[in-house]
């Protein structure tokens, strides 16, 4: 191949390619900034009715790519990743028609949504574990998809037909909030806890170093005054 081809091949993947994956960028953080303005009146319309000051309902932005939402117990993380992906060459949306029409339609943005207990931050508890309950994919074409738990896994799946707006975005969020109320966390078998060390005890006690996850463990309501 000559260098003139060479250079061709290299100016049209950034005429394509990447001026596409600029574009999704784009996309994606305007979407990222209509999560943060309606999150934020989501939260205020529910305070309206919530006249229990023990219940946590706050929202913290943590700088242009990440923001909290304080929600009972739980903490909800948004987080915009800054890079532009591809679906997987084993993923089954490559033989839609959709897809397999522009190539392109096959990359994405992508806001991820992380599920903590809301004690993990306040507490600076390190080593507690949280989940990924859903992530937001939108490509240069505008369309979208959810992949996650619950109804963040069954209600935004069609990726052809799917549009972002402002109430879509509004029933995401309140999925989401659902499933992170709803996931309680679940008492242990008690033949995997009957033997604990010194250590751990010592460390509930004073609070350090205690590794809590969502689906295990427990806490004695009068251990604390926070609402759970």
């Amino acid at each position: 191949m000559k260098k003139e081809e060479k250079r061709a091949g290299i100016i049209d993947l950034l005429i394509n390619k990447a001026a596409m994956k600029q574009d999704i960028a784009d996309y994606s953080a305007e979407v990222f900034i209509a999560f943060k303005r309606i999150i934020q009146d989501e939260i205020t319309e529910i305070k309206k009715s919530i006249n229990d000051k023990r219940i946590r309902l706050r929202f913290e932005e943590k700088g242009r790519h990440v923001f909290r939402l304080f929600v009972g117990s739980d903490v909800i993380i948004f987080q915009l990743h800054t890079n532009v992906f591809r679906l997987p060459d084993d993923d089954p949306s490559w033989k839609t028609k959709y897809i397999e029409s522009n190539g392109a339609n096959g990359y994405f943005g992508m806001i991820n949504i992380y599920n903590f207990l809301a004690e993990s931050y306040e507490n600076n508890r390190y080593n507690d574990t949280g989940h990924l309950i859903g992530r937001i994919l939108m490509n240069h074409d505008h369309h979208f998809m959810v992949e996650g738990k619950g109804q963040l896994g069954s209600l935004f799946t069609d990726l052809e037909n799917g549009y972002i707006s402002d109430s879509v975005i509004r029933q995401i969020i309140q999925a989401t909030i659902m499933h992170a109320i709803d996931f309680d966390l679940i008492t242990p078998p008690y033949e995997i806890d009957k033997e604990v060390p010194l250590g751990q005890v010592q460390a509930i006690s004073s609070d350090i170093q205690l590794s809590t996850r969502k689906s295990l463990g427990f806490k004695f309501s009068s251990e604390d005054q926070k609402i759970i």
